[in-house]
């Protein structure tokens, strides 16, 4: 399930709230804002939908697939009203999701459990499908000697707080749960202890590894899990070093990636076709934890079929929300919930979306004497190598999106790749925008594989002339296609949607792209997708060590120094 459209009325602090746009691919929603801004309210709306409503059978599944969930406010007991009608409301309280299903439940073929009514507790005799799986803030255990019986079947998710105001306790179940299958496939199933390493250990350990970094002098890994017993409770117990600690002995940060990720392995198999709901998941972690663990649970631990949404204002979660393909930020941030709102997917290429974690003029003043100097995709990673006497780099969605930012705001630098820009082109746009500089050859791929580049690596067997001819084989064979591309790409530019642009500007990029004149034609000649590579396969090059030679360095110099 993915929900594609959010309405709210006088739910809460919101009078009329429609959060729309939502493509159907989405697999991760990032609800930002200052604190007291709104966001934990949206998910009392699915905890609310939850509660009220699932859908039963086939007949409550439409032919497209969009399933539009709409709750009867009068099922609510007088407690629960209070708890979410919107304080002196006009009005009923109205709560509708539009989200989409997998096409497996089309035939209802797949709705095969049984669930029991939440108010009454007895047997629905109806087949249920697990719409939402939330958890609020208030899951961080300190002590295991906090946690209660397990005495939920975590299947139907009996331990659910009422609200995201309330306690979450099921840390506590994941315990039990886990311990009651370990001690089964020992006695029963005759598991060896390396199978239950296996099953049980590693997979917690892998994504631990992956958020707290392999070789990290931070890492932490899962050693064991023994039952609670004689009164004791559970024990957990931990490697962080060269030493052995207990579950109490862990950081806040450490307990909070732990639990979240011990809780994704208990519960995500039971619930594939969901949609995750997770309040403040940043809580004690750096910038570095918070992008790693985002990372982690969308990425390694979110079923296919399934959408988390996640709520903060911390910069590492944005971050990686913003440069997540299937990730959409929806900005709460400073607005006037007594009125109508109807709230977007902010574009992710906009830098606007991380004023929240760190206001703008707080940047500026903290790279006061520094260069901002955005680029193009992820290649601030590699630029970021040259370690350029105070300069950072910054990666953005494309050209079209770092030269809106500099254009509007000349405190940014920019680096884009030069595509089919002409050699007058680039003149003037750099003549005009100051800090908006370009590549002199047309991407980044193209001054790594450049000849010279890889010649000063003195690779064995390597022969500079040979190389040159590869590329102008590969070049004339292509050379119809890349007409194609040049008419196509050019049109979309933003720099020469700004002023006059003669008409021979193409014809003289043609001419240069026709001669085998290699400091004509390697300007223009795509290197990242356009060259077949092979050739180079047997000299193993690596992205970091071509970025990191004195010809590379120079040349980046030289263009942002002009």
């Amino acid at each position: 399930m993915r929900i594609t459209k959010v309405e709210l009325k006088n739910f809460k602090r919101f009078t009329d709230l429609t959060i729309d746009g939502i493509p159907a691919d989405t697999r991760l929603a990032l609800l930002i804002g200052s604190n007291g801004s709104g966001k934990s309210s949206v998910f009392d709306a699915f905890e609310y939908t939850n509660k009220l409503y699932q859908p039963r059978h086939k007949g409550q599944i439409s032919a497209n697939l969009q399933l539009q969930i709409r709750n009867d406010y009068s099922n609510l007991s007088q407690k629960l009203k209070a708890k979410f009608r919107k304080f002196s409301a006009q009005g009923d309280t109205d709560v509708k999701i539009t989200a989409t299903l997998p096409a497996r439940y089309e035939d209802g073929s797949d709705l095969d459990d049984m669930r029991y009514n939440s108010f009454t507790g007895q047997s629905t005799g109806e087949t249920f499908i697990p719409l939402y799986y939330g958890r609020t803030s208030f899951r961080h255990i300190a002590s295991l000697s906090e946690i209660k019986p397990f005495s939920g079947d975590i299947k139907w998710d009996d331990n659910r707080p009422g609200s995201f105001a309330e306690r979450d306790e099921r840390f506590g179940d994941d315990i039990g749960f886990v311990t009651r299958q370990i001690v089964t496939a020992i006695f029963r199933e005759n598991f060896s202890s390396g199978e239950i390493q296996t099953r049980y250990i590693q997979p917690i350990n892998e994504a631990l590894s992956r958020v707290f970094g392999g070789e990290s002098a931070t890492r932490i890994s899962f050693l064991e899990i023994i039952p609670p017993g004689d009164g004791k409770p559970a024990k957990l117990t931990f490697r962080k070093g060269s030493s052995e600690i207990g579950y109490d002995d862990l950081s806040a940060g450490e307990k909070e990636v732990f639990n979240i990720i011990f809780n994704l392995f208990t519960r995500s198999g039971q619930y594939t076709d969901t949609v995750y709901f997770f309040d403040e998941l940043d809580l004690h972690l750096n910038t570095q934890l918070q992008f790693n663990l985002l990372k982690e649970i969308t990425e390694n631990w979110l079923p296919e079929n399934c959408q988390l949404w996640t709520a903060s204002h911390s910069l590492g979660f944005i971050d990686y929300a913003r440069q997540y393909p299937q990730g959409v930020i929806i900005d709460f941030d400073d607005l006037d919930f007594d009125q109508h709102q109807t709230l977007f997917p902010q574009p992710n290429e906009q830098l606007d979306v991380y004023d929240i974690a760190v206001p703008k003029e707080m940047l500026f003043k903290i790279m006061r004497g520094k260069k901002l100097v955005l680029c193009e995709n992820q290649n601030d990673e590699f630029y970021n190598l040259l370690a350029l006497p105070d300069t950072l780099f910054v990666g953005m969605k494309d050209a079209r999106s770092l030269f809106l930012q500099v254009k509007n705001d000349n405190r940014y630098y920019s680096l884009r790749d030069r595509d089919f820009l002409s050699d007058t082109e680039i003149e003037r746009l750099e003549r005009e925008y100051p800090h908006h500089h370009i590549l002199r050859y047309y991407d980044f791929e193209n001054y790594l594989y450049h000849p010279d580049n890889i010649a000063e690596l003195q690779l064995n067997g390597f022969d500079r002339e040979t190389y040159i001819a590869e590329i102008i084989r590969q070049k004339n064979e292509r050379f119809d296609a890349i007409l194609l591309n040049l008419k196509a790409t050019r049109q979309s530019y933003e720099e020469l949607k700004t002023g006059e642009i003669a008409d021979k500007e193409p014809d003289a990029i043609v001419a240069d792209l026709k001669s085998d004149d290699f400091i004509r034609y390697y300007k223009y000649f795509d290197m990242k997708t356009g060259f077949n590579r092979a050739y180079l396969m047997p000299f193993n090059l690596d992205k970091k060590r071509l970025v990191q030679t004195r010809w590379f360095r120079s040349q980046i110099e030289a263009v942002l120094n002009r």
